[in-house]
């Protein structure tokens, strides 16, 4: 039987056991639709109640372009070398260990500015499920070796590569490039990144096929 969302929702919702707050990892390829099945997982799972499931993004540990000029990575933005791995290592460590009466706050990324924001994403006591999504989620060299051991389980988005690379352009475009710069973009950085991102395929807990993905116009 085919996966279905639903079967996500509920796989979900069984990694919270025994009172203790669980971290569930999504990882993918650039524009494979992470973020789109994070945000909804978050949303169906929590329903109209109280809160219980957060989200906190990879991307939020980006470098800042001041920082990636300095080391003169500016031109291969979203590579590994490109964040702040141990930063968001620990983060995921303190979100699994820290006492859960203290919001603990995580940084989000500004697509439109294309930068990182410091204390953006409130994660309150009552979450006991945390949603992180990103990339390199399964890498395991330098400090991103350090992710793995904190996630309950990693979930891997498998779309169609050809539907993949259309929704990143998109994605390039809607924030500000032309169609060939958005082209070039890809071709020349994303897909590399891709390239080390699949990979990793074969660690992940779990494949999800593309009709278990929620639609997007853009994926993440």
């Amino acid at each position: 039987m085919a996966l279905t969302f639903d079967d996500l929702l509920h796989r979900a919702r069984s990694l919270v056991r025994d009172g203790r707050r669980a971290i569930l990892g999504i990882a993918g390829g650039p524009g494979a639709g992470k973020s789109t099945l994070a945000e909804r997982l978050v949303r169906e799972l929590n329903g109209t109640g109280e809160p219980w499931v957060a989200h906190v993004p990879m991307d939020g540990f980006h470098l800042a372009d001041a920082e990636l000029d300095r080391l003169g990575r500016r031109d291969r933005k979203g590579a590994p070398d490109t964040f702040d791995a141990a930063g968001y290592a620990a983060l995921l460590r303190r979100l699994r260990e820290e006492a859960y009466d203290d919001v603990v706050y995580a940084p989000g990324f500004e697509r439109v500015l294309e930068q990182p924001v410091a204390g953006a994403i409130p994660v309150p006591p009552t979450a006991r499920l945390v949603v992180t999504e990103g990339n390199y989620l399964l890498l395991d060299t330098g400090a991103w070796a350090r992710v793995g051991p904190q996630l309950d389980e990693v979930w891997f988005c498998a779309l169609d590569e050809r539907e993949r690379v259309r929704r990143l352009v998109a994605r390039h475009e809607e924030f500000g490039k032309s169609h060939e710069e958005a082209v070039a973009w890809v071709l020349r950085t994303d897909q590399r990144n891709a390239g080390l991102v699949a990979a990793t395929r074969d660690r992940a807990d779990l494949v999800v096929p593309p009709s278990a993905l929620p639609r997007a116009e853009a994926g993440a």
